[in-house]
């Protein structure tokens, strides 16, 4: 059996962290629990420290001096893992749950795929995704858990996974591609390392017999373009930062200039015509060009 290592991020939700640390007591397979703590502020690690495991599990954590955002905090935790002698690494958020057969269902590919997870469903409505799929090679995404799992070929669909919600990692992988990157802070870190996978030739797909129960995150895309398309407008000048930054970077480095530009042109558009919104459309190019200048520090002003 490989030595499994599951890794948590977390900060300033206890009430999910202790949920969430339970249940991986209760999971059959693990050899150790490791939870980064991003220097939280409700007593987290302080309840971290008073606790040596779960259930049976060995249980360790780590409070980061500053809050270094799920990049940063799956960028130590993985490192962590790896310096433990993990062969395979669980990655979560605190805000998921797996189901007890999640792990297992997720062992029965370890021959065959390199970087993996499970179905992210809403907790409220445990048919519908949180996170829907598009399906790889079509147009079409899915919203329902029936639908994936009528679109999966051996229980799987290749090609596609969400990070980091409930995925496995190969040790292997993780010496040929490195660490995620902990300067992306929040937004686009998940889907830059997925990229860095794929671009090395890894082994990806989504095993939609494995559920991870999460809450739901509402409507993750608001249309543009006379429906054409859709923009992720989040509320929070921090995350919509984040994202700007950070989309226009993957697209650079992944999709190459012009789907670069072509991000560029539709944020304009949805600050001008969808959302109309000088201020915000002003925090996007202020953002971008931080992203094309290489500085990564500029969110820590909407930190409180």
């Amino acid at each position: 059996m490989p030595r499994i290592v599951a890794v948590v991020v977390t900060f300033n939700r206890l009430g999910l962290l202790q949920k969430l640390v339970e249940r991986l007591g209760e999971i059959d397979g693990l050899g150790e629990v490791l939870v980064v703590d991003n220097a939280s502020s409700d007593g987290t690690g302080e309840w971290l420290d008073a606790r040596g495991h779960t259930g049976e599990i060995p249980l360790r954590s780590r409070t980061l001096s500053t809050n270094r955002g799920g990049a940063g905090g799956f960028h130590d935790g993985l490192a962590w893992a790896i310096d433990r002698e993990a062969d395979l690494v669980w990655l979560m958020d605190d805000d998921g749950l797996p189901d007890h057969d999640c792990l297992a269902h997720l062992l029965e590919e370890a021959d065959n795929l390199d970087f993996w997870g499970p179905l992210v469903v809403d907790e409220a409505d445990p048919g519908r995704l949180v996170f829907p799929i598009r399906l790889p090679g079509s147009t079409r995404v899915v919203h329902a858990v029936d639908d994936v799992r009528r679109a999966a070929k051996r229980d799987r669909i290749d090609g596609i996974v969400i990070p980091f919600n409930g995925v496995l990692v190969t040790k292997e992988l993780v010496d040929r591609i490195g660490l995620p990157r902990e300067e992306f802070f929040i937004w686009g870190d998940d889907h830059e390392y997925r990229l860095r996978a794929e671009e090395a030739g890894a082994r990806v797909a989504t095993v939609v017999t494995a559920t991870v129960r999460h809450p739901s995150v509402g409507n993750l895309g608001t249309p543009m373009m006379f429906g054409r398309t859709t923009y992720n407008d989040s509320p929070s000048d921090l995350k919509h930062y984040c994202m700007a930054r950070n989309n226009l970077v993957n697209l650079r480095d992944y999709r190459g200039p012009l789907h670069a530009v072509a991000f560029v042109v539709k944020t304009a558009w949805f600050y001008t015509f969808t959302r109309p919104s000088l201020s915000r459309l002003r925090l996007s190019l202020r953002a971008m060009r931080a992203g094309i200048a290489g500085d990564f520090e500029g969110h820590r002003r909407f930190l409180s």
